[in-house]
């Protein structure tokens, strides 16, 4: 059909399908979904069983998870949001009944129990009818009868811990009602005042001031009960009770009324917005609606948020807070670092694999193939008509107008990074902690907050954005907001202090993620020992950082070439005109030379990189770096990858996954680079337990070597690329990157055109071709992150050579 992100996923009151189709296939999809929930045939249990054993051991290994399972259990001893988790138990999981699955199934999959939820482009009344007529086979029946664990006040504090490998911090819990009352939605608000990424009180007094690593509030809103969530973490020789203290007293100058009397009105003007920008995607409004039916909020109440907020009183927000936020009510989880002795692995079955059949077509596919579906015409992006060009001074400027909405984003893009200067994503985040001469850093963040406006500096290798973005009504204000503080910043020798004693936290808790470790092999696989990842200012470098040297950095920063990117309401004449008195630039901006460049390594040879990393689970990464870019082999690639290794109904997904139950989550791809200098990249991957390690490598290898053969799998990723293509839409914003990605590439059109009409030319043969010279019997350096008490060594080197790195060897400090 053309469909993208299928997938499922259950919650505590919710279990969701989802699927992103073309609007032309409306009637296969629900076709299909009226028989999905008929009378289901469980040919995948086995396999499907082991699947979940290997996602509950991620949970073992997860210790965020971790953290909120222990806090739903005491926050909520009666209620079902704390007496099970989702997942279940390991003894859950070790006794499955088949029998048990249908009578759920019969008594919840009933039509007074469900809701379809679709956006998009169709007519409502249309689409209401087609939904009846695919569904109308469904009885309605009542539901058993679901009973509220009431749970009592809590009068004293209660206090868990969670050990495990990753760095400590802190949740509080606060209990509150569900999701239909006022008191939820005023939650909503008051986190907002608490955390609101700008201008809450724990970002000014926490964020801003650098007193923790990282602070925030989240409000979690549930149909029976919600919970407000405070978060914080440690900076070097603070204590979690430290932490803890931090947190409460921005709670208790909620309930004095000790925050800034417009806040309340800022966030009004900020929620106006978020609305929005919440409603500019289909799946946003999906989302939205799918939330209320499963929580039973009526939507009018949603519609009436803006007006309901709007009356609200500091009076109001201190009773509020009184009344729910005391001193004694609340939970408290330490997340300690160190061994979790409760842990209790899901032991590995035996299992026999399943035929998926990929060639095994039913009368009711047959049925639905034949179903009829209007063409949909591809849209084809054209860079001189899409695109106004105009000049700010020596600067180009690229917009594009935006017809729907009164929001707008602004880009300063600058083709250098931390290759150029390794200083500069480090100026970059020093920034939100400094002021100028007559504002102060929290000034400026509740300026920006008013206007309803933000701004973020990001650096990374070899590009570097500034952006803007608001309403714009409020556009040169916020411009030239963000112009005085880049220009006019001022050394800061106390906020550096700070800055560099929470970047060394920071630094210290990097080695104890495993992602991060993960990405520090994968970059040691592609590049060598010096590479991007661990190109970075060592211990010594970074002490000897002076606050004016960053500042310098800042303000030199316009002085260098860049271009002006925009979306917004403004024509591109509109936009210069409105930047040429804020954003005054020289005729003769600098090239930022690069103090370093980076090359890609050729993989000569099979090789093991590993990382020991304490947990369940085994990563493993497969990597190897190809030949140079080269644009005629687009549509192959594209091809291949939806045929390989690219989803749900890969080759790599259904024979790893669902035939052989060998991981939770595994894929793999053909990698074009993002710019014409680099070389292409294959990656594979597997997320196992380690005791299956040596039977996932075995399993991803043969695929690597043998590409299994399925016409009617290959027709399906050749229908699929081209429908998917044909509804995709590139707008907004994305008009400009797609065009700078194709400068990058040395390509002048939109590459899906070549794609779209040379893909349903290409046979099988033509990617077991691709398979054969790019994957077959090449060399591979393999990134594993595991305990050296699980995987054997032995084992690793029947792979290649083992490599073992240390955390400095992988960071660079």
């Amino acid at each position: 059909m053309g469909a993208d992100g299928t997938n499922a996923f259950t919650s505590f009151e919710q279990t969701v399908y989802t699927e992103d189709i073309p609007a032309n296939v409306t009637d296969k999809f629900l076709a299909v979904q009226g028989e999905r929930f008929r009378q289901p045939v469980l040919r995948l249990f086995h396999t499907e069983l082991e699947a979940v054993y290997e996602e509950k051991n991620r949970g073992l290994d997860n210790d965020p998870r971790k953290v909120y399972e222990t806090m739903f259990a005491a926050i909520f001893p009666n209620n079902n949001y704390g007496k099970q988790t989702t997942i279940g138990t390991v003894e859950h999981l070790k006794n499955p009944s088949l029998k048990a699955i249908r009578e759920y199934f019969n008594n919840y999959y009933v039509p007074n129990n469900m809701g379809v939820i679709m956006s998009g482009d169709f007519n409502p009344d249309e689409m209401i009818v087609k939904i009846d007529k695919a569904f109308s086979y469904m009885k309605s029946k009542p539901v058993p009868e679901y009973k509220v664990g009431t749970e009592s006040p809590i009068t004293s504090p209660i206090v868990k811990e969670v050990y495990g490998p990753t760095p400590e911090n802190i949740t509080i819990g606060f209990r509150f009602p569900g999701a239909t009352t006022k008191d939820a939605r005023m939650l909503n608000f008051v986190g907002s005042m608490l955390t609101n990424g700008q201008a809450g009180l724990i970002d000014l007094d926490l964020v801003k001031k650098q007193k923790l690593l990282a602070a925030y509030a989240f409000p979690y809103v549930l149909k029976d009960y919600s919970v407000l969530l405070l978060q914080g973490n440690p900076t070097e020789g603070q204590s979690l009770d430290d932490v803890k203290a931090l947190l409460l007293q921005e709670i208790d100058k909620l309930k004095k009324g000790e925050f800034s009397d417009d806040l309340i009105q800022s966030i009004v003007n900020n929620e106006k917005k978020n609305v929005i920008q919440k409603y500019e995607k289909y799946t946003s409004r999906a989302e939205s609606l799918m939330d209320e039916f499963t929580s039973e909020v009526d939507h009018k109440a949603q519609l009436e948020y803006i007006e309901e907020i709007s009356k609200l009183t500091k009076k109001d927000i201190m009773d509020f807070a009184a009344r729910y936020l005391q001193d004694n009510n609340y939970v408290a989880v330490y997340k300690r670092k160190g061994e979790d002795k409760n842990i209790v692995k899901v032991d590995k079955p035996a299992i026999t694999p399943v035929s998926v059949n990929r060639d095994d077509q039913s009368p009711f596919l047959k049925k639905v193939n034949e179903m009829p579906e209007a063409p949909i015409s591809p849209v084809w992006l054209n860079f001189d008509k899409d695109i106004a060009k105009n000049k700010l001074g020596s600067v180009d400027v690229l917009s594009v107008k935006n017809t729907d909405n009164d929001l707008f984003r602004l880009y300063y893009h600058f083709d250098s990074g931390k290759w150029n200067n390794k200083v500069l994503p480090l100026a970059a985040e020093y920034l939100q902690y400094l002021g100028t001469k007559n504002k102060s850093s929290e000034d400026i963040s509740k300026e920006f907050y008013k206007l309803a406006s933000s701004f973020n500096v990001s650096a990374g290798n070899e590009e570097t954005y500034v952006t803007l973005e608001g309403l714009n009504e409020n556009f040169d204000k916020t411009a030239a907001l963000f112009e005085d503080l880049i220009k006019n910043c001022q050394p800061d020798q106390k906020a550096l202090d700070a800055y560099k004693a929470r970047l060394k936290k920071s630094r210290a808790n990097a080695k104890q993620n495993k992602s991060t470790i993960m990405a520090g092999l994968r970059s040691y696989a592609q590049y060598g020992a010096q590479n991007p990842f661990n190109n970075t200012l060592s211990d010594a470098e970074l002490d000897a950082l002076k606050a004016e040297d960053l500042v310098n950095a800042l303000h030199d920063l316009f002085n260098f070439k860049h271009k002006v990117l925009y979306y917004g309401p403004k024509s591109g004449n509109e936009t210069v005109t409105a930047l040429t008195p804020i954003h005054k630039v020289s005729n003769s901006l600098k090239d930022m030379p690069k103090s370093k460049t980076f090359a890609q390594i050729p993989t000569d040879k099979n090789k093991v990189l590993f990382a020991h990393y304490d947990m369940v689970q085994a990563e493993i990464f497969w990597v190897r770096n190809g030949d140079a870019y080269n644009s005629g082999i687009t549509p192959t690639v594209s091809l291949f990858n939806n045929y390989f290794g690219g989803g749900m109904g890969s080759v790599v997904f259904q024979t790893i996954r669902e035939s052989k139950a060998l991981a939770y989550s595994t894929y793999s791809y053909f990698s074009l680079p993002n710019k014409k200098e680099d070389k292409d990249i294959v990656t594979a991957y597997v997320g196992t337990q380690a005791d299956k390690f040596n039977e996932s490598t075995i399993a991803m290898n043969e695929l690597l070597n043998t590409l299994p053969k399925s016409d009617q799998l290959f027709e399906t990723a050749k229908s699929g690329l081209k429908k998917s293509i044909a509804a995709e839409r590139i707008t907004q914003d994305g008009i400009i990157f797609t065009y700078l990605r194709v400068q990058k590439l040395g390509n002048t059109s939109d590459i899906r055109k070549n794609i779209y009409e040379q893909s349903p030319k290409l046979s099988f043969a033509d990617i077991n071709s691709f398979h054969d010279k790019e994957m077959k019997g090449k060399n591979y350096t393999y990134c594993l992150v595991a305990s050296q008490d699980k995987v054997n060594e032995a084992d690793m080197q029947k792979l290649g050579e083992v490599k073992k790195l240390n955390l400095t060897e992988i960071f660079g400090y």
